[in-house]
């Protein structure tokens, strides 16, 4: 009952209230990164939603606009307040967006890049039987500091036991680690090698054995 209706309508309650009172927040942040480089204040891409559709995820913009995610001689070019943004998670300000036109959920499995979805095999894709969430269990039980195997098992097991207790879990979790400042984003050569980790799997509909049990 709670994962059909009533998540949703916390969801919606949720991000109307939390836009409402971030909205100063917003305006300055937005300004912030429009007088430091050039381009628009959002940054727009296309992830993996829910049944493998994928969307369009909003996130105040954290690097310069010529930063090239295909370009791996270099690292990601992230502005200075960009990397303010990062470490406090403001930048996920605008997936509230995204949450309350039904793309996202507050807690699920994180929305990655379509490439992803496109090398799981059919285990792993269950991972998208849920709207993916701004936080999620791995998030919260360790960002990037975990394997991409143990990251899709952790999602896994978020998607085969949702519950509010768990979702409440979650959200506490995560916000010890943004006082921490743990890291919340990972690097072009870090999603290169995730991906290559799951090319690397080949076809097989085998499970892969993560960290997460």
């Amino acid at each position: 009952m709670y994962a059909r209706f009533g998540k949703r309508a916390l969801d919606i309650t949720f991000a109307i209230a939390i836009l409402v009172v971030t909205l100063p927040i917003t305006i300055v942040v937005a300004l912030v990164i429009r007088l430091e480089s050039k381009g628009p204040a959002l940054f727009t891409q296309l992830r993996t939603g829910r049944g493998g559709e994928n969307f369009k995820l909003k996130k105040f913009r954290s690097m310069t606009t010529d930063n090239d995610v295909r370009d791996l001689s270099k690292g990601n070019q992230i502005t200075k307040v960009g990397k303010f943004i990062r470490s406090t998670s403001i930048d996920e300000i605008p997936q509230l967006i995204n949450v309350l036109k039904g793309d996202m959920s507050f807690i699920g499995p994180r929305p990655w890049i379509p490439e992803y979805y496109s090398h799981m095999n059919e285990q792993q894709r269950h991972r998208v039987d849920v709207r993916p969430g701004i936080t999620g269990l791995a998030q919260a039980r360790g960002r990037n500091t975990l394997t991409i195997n143990a990251k899709i098992n952790y999602d896994l097991e978020y998607v085969r036991d949702i519950s509010l207790k768990e979702d409440v879990k979650i959200i506490a979790l995560t916000v010890l680690a943004v006082f921490e400042k743990a890291e919340a984003t990972i690097d072009k050569h870090g999603i290169e090698g995730e991906l290559e980790v799951l090319r690397n799997q080949g076809a097989s509909d085998e499970f892969i054995e993560g960290a997460a049990y």
